[in-house]
């Protein structure tokens, strides 16, 4: 067996850096996959006390906060907001660089 720490385990110990889980965020958000985003938001979700009490704090039905959350999830744009407040984060557009 290697010494080497299991890659969940490892991004999980990383996204309790706020400013890290931020940038994981917006990476994820940047390949154009919307799932990638949902999976990641999933992935802070675990780190930030996990799914149950993240529905409870956004305000949204737990079973349709797993579905939103998933790699085919479709959240409305309320709903995301809700999710990454109850986060601690916030949505932002910035004015994309000329090509």
């Amino acid at each position: 067996m290697s010494d080497l720490p299991r890659y969940e385990d490892y991004l999980h110990q990383r996204l309790k850096d706020p400013e890290f889980a931020t940038l994981y965020l917006n990476a994820c958000l940047d390949t154009g996959d919307d799932g990638d985003f949902l999976m990641a938001l999933r992935d802070v979700a675990k780190v930030y006390g996990g799914l149950r009490p993240l529905s409870g704090k956004a305000k949204l039905n737990r079973e349709h906060l797993f579905r939103m959350l998933s790699k085919n999830g479709n959240p409305e744009l309320r709903s995301l907001r809700q999710i990454v407040g109850a986060l601690g984060f916030k949505l932002r557009l910035e004015q994309r660089s000329p090509a």
